[in-house]
């Protein structure tokens, strides 16, 4: 089978990129949009081809995931021999469990439509939560970014120390330390809405040490902010960087963390980043990441460094 790299509209940079590594083109298509909002994809020919199509499903997600949907369906009814989904950042992954009666698990939802639409495969990078793959009834390898960014960090300053904002990213916080070779603090959080935390306590020793806070995502810069604040109250030094794979910066994310005493902020291009709306904001490409397990992928080779610490 011939290897194909498919691109959604979400990052069509990142696809174009993933591409070059590999050494091949994309496969043409087109998205027509209809006057009250329909989706129709129309792809170029991919029959027998192994085809990867790459589709975040980052904001505006509903419109990205029914694209992805499309595109995958367009793909099975094409003839492509296998399909897999590449989706740097899943949309959903936090809808992983009913914290109420009468809530939907959004994420099993999501990656039963993805099986139906006809992907035989999916890879996903740093999603929120690793039980993802068990959600899944395809095969799903789930990448780290953690490396890419753990280097582009580097040189940290002398007695810096990795936080966790919160105890889920604790072991996030912990694969960064061991790369960086520094010791951990977590922080205490309550989240009160979608957009507001708070945080007050913290587990570790920070006094006078720059902070490396770690997280898989920033969505609203709420958890971020809350963060950076308790950092400081407890002696921190004021010369924090924040480091996160996905970079949604929704609503007024950019100018709550523009607000902050943050030198910078690096995260990946797993989403199309406005890097002009905030001028801390770094940018590392986890194109070559792809294009590497993808290439592995399509030879029949593992993965193994590539995937998400057990």
């Amino acid at each position: 089978m011939g290897l194909r790299i498919l691109a959604g509209t979400a990052n069509r940079p990142l696809a174009d990129a993933i591409a070059r590594a590999l050494r091949t083109e994309p496969v043409p298509g087109e998205l027509e949009r209809f006057p009250d909002g329909e989706l129709r994809p129309n792809v170029g020919p991919v029959r027998g081809d192994d085809v990867y199509l790459v589709q975040p499903t980052g904001p505006p997600v509903s419109d990205h995931l029914i694209e992805l949907l499309l595109l995958a369906d367009a793909c099975r009814r094409g003839g492509a021999g296998r399909i897999t989904a590449v989706v740097p950042y899943f949309g959903y992954a936090r809808q992983d469990r009913r914290g109420r009666a009468g809530e939907a698990v959004g994420s099993r939802v999501v990656a039963d439509a993805l099986c139906g639409s006809g992907a035989h495969r999916l890879i996903v990078v740093d999603p929120h939560t690793t039980a993802l793959e068990a959600m899944c009834g395809i095969p799903t390898e789930m990448l780290t970014a953690v490396p890419v960014l753990a280097r582009a960090l580097a040189p940290v300053p002398d007695g810096a120390v990795v936080v966790a904002p919160d105890l889920g990213a604790a072991k996030l916080a912990e694969h960064y330390a061991s790369l960086l070779r520094l010791p951990v603090a977590v922080v205490r959080k309550t989240r009160l809405t979608g957009s507001a935390v708070q945080a007050e306590e913290i587990a570790g020793d920070i006094a006078d040490r720059p902070a490396v806070i770690v997280d898989d995502m920033i969505s609203t810069g709420a958890t971020i902010e809350a963060a950076v604040r308790v950092v400081l109250a407890h002696g921190g030094a004021p010369d924090v960087v924040v480091a996160a794979t996905h970079g949604l910066l929704v609503g007024a994310a950019a100018s709550r963390l523009g607000s902050l005493a943050v030198r910078h902020v690096l995260t990946t291009d797993s989403l199309a980043v406005d890097q002009a709306s905030m001028p801390a904001l770094r940018v590392v490409s986890v194109a070559p990441l792809l294009a590497d397990a993808i290439g592995r992928l399509h030879r029949d080779q593992p993965l193994g460094d590539l995937l998400i610490r057990a």
